[in-house]
């Protein structure tokens, strides 16, 4: 680089994040303004909300030497935008072509509407692939590829009529049923002002507090530094609704506070990415699933029917995490299992850092209460979180340790926007998805293929839904993996003879699992590279310490009391008791089989054993609970009453 390449580079960086901290302003303020008071018609807004989250994606960033590139397709983005605001809203009507709205000349497009149309499904493409990698992008080609060729596929392939492009890019882009549909809605009706009320939590302390309120919580117990690991993330994951975004925030500091126990590197980073996988199914947020579901759920379900479905499945996955460290912990102590030990400032990670009290408490409980309790008095998802985040600001004014200064405020709207547009450039490629679907009614011959199975068996549908969700997880954010299933799969999900919330759970669970199935365990390897650690190994790790998560979907499917649903509509306390324990009990052999420790540790034959006692105790079927239950139990009460020596050998564990 010349001298003066080298004295404009920090220029151009400081013009960047200059155009970064006031477009991220911009952003939030937008949505804080459209959402609860609409000026807009409804694509408009999608389409200003786009090009602020693209702009944001394509301009910012570490490759100086090709920027220019990304603000050149930014632009274009925006005036692609600008077009399709002044040919929609009313106000510019002396403006519209052929002197109707976009809207209005659905199917009669102009070839100027027509040309930015193809313009903005490059750059959403583009900027997906910045964002979020490959396999979304490639997905999105592959559909408009289906859509324009469809008619000269094999019947193997589900052939259709086939579309020419003019009416490909009025259906995924120019109209509302793709780009600015269901998936782009979503985030901009709900999860963008969540994100802003994590990002503004996390600056005011709050965050913090929860990290220390369960290091004083566990402090002193058996794997309490691993406890503290599973509960912070379990809280945090709720709130960014992001397996890795969560891993990488709360493993910098559970991580090495697990190495301090005595938990192998492998292993802390295998607790902590499978807390972290499992925060997005933590109500009363949910990340960005609970919101999806509101939209796309048939019958409808209102937001308070999602929560409380969620919360039984929660806190038995979160359970069993517990159950699993504990026992591991107790075998770290008993049996000295530090495979990968090395010298560790303990003394460093005992001491407490920097706090403002018990006030960012308050700010948590504050904020989080007057969600719940505006939620329950029936405001909108929106309305509540923007209640709770003017609340939140007034509560963290009373302290200067807490205090939302300006500066602060902006900083909350910056991190808000470098989390939210990996979600805004996903969901608008994958309404690209969507689009073609609709357009070719794909979505209504692919359920075609899984009704043969279920009418043979049930758990044989299940299965293909489940490997089809973590496969498609692997490479998409599991928001979007959810959406892209439920759309496949929504016609389908009435005749499966299941409640469809309950079905709409499942895939959502095995999209949040794809983050600990290897090979593409995206949080566990987030996890791998704090604890430096093998990525495979512990992978792996996550992948066994999140078995909870794997089983629970089909135990909650054909026992929906668990979910605090029925068939008929009428919940029995009899049944949701008895569902929740003897789920309860499947997990503890299960915890013990995972971590090699019952009573003391445990010969492999032993953990085979427990391990398949759990599986019959949770083994849904399609029955009522019986032999298969009775005999895991008995196994369990074997188990328990033998004398440790008998399950164990010298060295074990």
């Amino acid at each position: 680089m010349t001298a003066a390449g080298a004295q404009a580079a920090p220029g151009r960086v400081l013009h960047s994040e200059r155009f970064v901290r006031w477009c991220s302003l911009a952003l939030v303020a937008f949505v804080l303004v459209e959402v609860n008071y609409p000026n807009l018609r409804p694509q408009s807004q999608l389409a200003i909300f786009a090009a602020l989250g693209i702009a944001l994606t394509l301009v910012s960033g570490p490759r100086l030497k090709f920027r220019w590139i990304g603000a050149v397709l930014a632009a274009g983005f925006g005036v692609t935008a600008t077009w399709i605001v002044v040919q929609t809203e009313p106000v510019f009507s002396s403006l519209w072509q052929s002197g109707s709205s976009l809207g209005d000349r659905a199917g009669a497009e102009t070839p100027v509407d027509l040309a930015l149309g193809a313009l903005g499904l490059v750059v959403v493409i583009v900027a997906a692939q910045r964002k979020v990698g490959w396999a979304l992008p490639i997905m999105a080609v592959v559909f408009l590829a289906y859509a324009r060729f469809g008619a000269s596929l094999p019947e193997f392939m589900l052939p259709h009529k086939g579309y020419d492009v003019d009416r490909i890019l009025s259906q995924t882009f120019v109209q509302s049923q793709g780009v600015f549909g269901i998936a782009l809605r979503v985030m901009f009706s709900y999860v963008f002002l969540f994100v802003f009320f994590g990002a503004l939590l996390e600056l005011s302390g709050a965050t913090q507090f929860i990290i220390g309120a369960a290091q004083r919580l566990f402090s002193g117990t058996t794997g309490g530094a691993a406890k503290v690991s599973v509960l912070s993330s379990g809280l945090m994951g709720s709130l960014s609704g992001s397996a890795v975004a969560n891993t990488a925030t709360t493993g910098t500091f559970t991580i090495p506070l697990m190495r301090s126990s005595g938990f192998s590197r492998h292993i802390a980073a295998g607790v902590e990415a499978a807390a972290s996988s499992g925060g997005a199914l933590v109500p009363p947020v949910m990340g960005a699933g609970a919101y999806m579901m509101l939209e796309i759920v048939e019958p409808s379900v209102t937001y308070l029917e999602i929560i409380r479905a969620a919360l039984i499945p929660a806190i038995l996955y979160y359970l069993s995490l517990f159950m699993i460290v504990h026992l591991y912990a107790r075998r770290v102590e008993d049996c000295g299992v530090v495979e990968d030990a090395d010298t560790i400032d303990r003394e460093a990670l005992d001491q407490p850092g920097p706090t403002a009290g018990a006030w960012p408490g308050v700010l948590f409980a504050g904020s989080l209460g007057t969600l719940i309790v505006f939620l329950g008095l029936g405001f909108t998802v929106f309305r509540a979180v923007t209640v709770a985040i003017v609340v939140l600001v007034a509560l963290a004014a009373v302290s200067p340790a807490t205090r939302l200064t300006a500066s602060r405020i902006m900083d909350a709207a910056v991190r808000a926007s470098k989390a939210g547009v990996a979600l805004i450039c996903a969901a608008s490629c994958v309404g690209i998805v969507v689009g073609v679907v609709t357009l070719t009614g794909i979505g209504t011959k692919l359920p075609g293929l899984i009704l043969p199975l279920a009418e043979q068996s049930l758990m044989l549908a299940l299965l293909v839904l489940m490997v089809s969700s973590i496969v498609l997880g692997m490479g998409l954010p599991s928001a979007v993996c959810y959406l892209l299933m439920a759309t496949l799969i929504g016609p389908v999900i009435g005749d499966l003879g299941i409640v469809p919330l309950s079905a709409h759970f499942f895939i959502f669970y095995f999209g949040m699992m794809s983050m600990v199935t290897p090979p593409v365990a995206l949080a566990a390897y987030t996890a791998a590279s704090i604890a430096e650690s093998g990525i495979m190994r512990s992978g792996f790790a996550a992948f066994r310490f999140a078995l909870a998560g794997f089983t629970l979907p089909f135990l909650f499917v054909l026992r929906p009391e668990l979910l605090l649903l029925s068939a008929d509509g009428q919940v029995s306390a009899q049944k949701v008791v008895v569902s929740v324990v003897v789920a309860v009990l499947g997990l503890i052999p299960l915890a013990a089989a995972i971590s090699g420790f019952l009573r003391g540790g445990l010969r492999m034959p032993i953990r085979v054993v427990l391990f398949g006692a759990a599986m019959l105790l949770l083994w849904p079927g399609e029955a009522a609970y019986g032999a298969t239950q009775l005999l895991g139990t008995v196994i369990l009460v074997a188990a328990l009453a033998l004398p440790p020596r008998m399950l164990s050998s010298p060295g074990s564990g």
